[in-house]
């Protein structure tokens, strides 16, 4: 499947590669994996900058994770609430980015970091742009586990009509290129049961972020 036959309004964007199912042969380990984190780093609710509290919760593994407080938004070595390192990359994440990655035309992306958010119905993900990393030449590996959701897929501006992915357990999706500072968001999740997450959808965003 092509970018262009699930984004028939994006044609001219390149950067954008979808995988099915890619990662649907290693869901249940993966979600072990992330229990394994969560229980060093538990998820939490972050706030904006503004004081809101984001609808999904969010915990991370690696070199730094991604932060939000009214200090603004950042990457830190620190988990916050710990004062600990946060918990390492598990190889079996690693593998699966690079796979993917250069799968999608990026050989040799070694992602520093996984953010992993953890989305209940209702929960959402406005659009936004991936901008706090260092390392903008390294592309943007998401997977999706659990529940489904729609993928809002964007443009270099906030105000570009967002198309709409319907993204599945084991689905992955990679960026970069030209479009790695596109604006991305996740729909309100609907009122589902997954047979392994229950009312519960995962998402692993991997990123060069140091």
């Amino acid at each position: 499947m092509t970018t262009g036959e699930l984004f028939p309004e994006t044609l001219a964007l390149p950067g954008l590669t979808s995988l099915p199912g890619f990662a649907l042969a290693e869901e249940q380990a993966l979600l072990q994996t992330i229990d394994t984190v969560a229980a060093r780093a538990p998820f939490r609710r972050m706030k904006t900058p503004g004081g809101k509290e984001m609808s999904a919760a969010m915990t991370n593994c690696g070199a730094a994770g991604w932060v939000s407080d009214a200090r603004g938004y950042r990457y830190a070595r620190l988990d916050p609430q710990s004062g600990q390192p946060w918990p390492k990359m598990p190889d079996s994440f690693r593998t699966l980015a690079q796979r993917a990655a250069a799968q999608s035309g990026f050989p040799g992306f070694v992602p520093d970091m996984a953010l992993i958010n953890r989305y209940e119905p209702g929960a959402r993900m406005a659009l936004h742009q991936d901008i706090d990393e260092r390392n903008f030449a390294a592309p943007i590996v998401s997977v999706s586990l659990g529940l489904s959701a729609i993928f809002l897929w964007g443009g270099p501006k906030r105000t570009d009509k967002p198309a709409r992915l319907p993204l599945h357990s084991g689905d992955v999706l990679v960026w970069g290129g030209t479009a790695r500072k596109y604006y991305h968001g996740i729909a309100p999740i609907k009122t589902g049961e997954h047979k392994l997450t229950g009312a519960t959808r995962f998402n692993l965003t991997f990123r060069h972020a140091l």
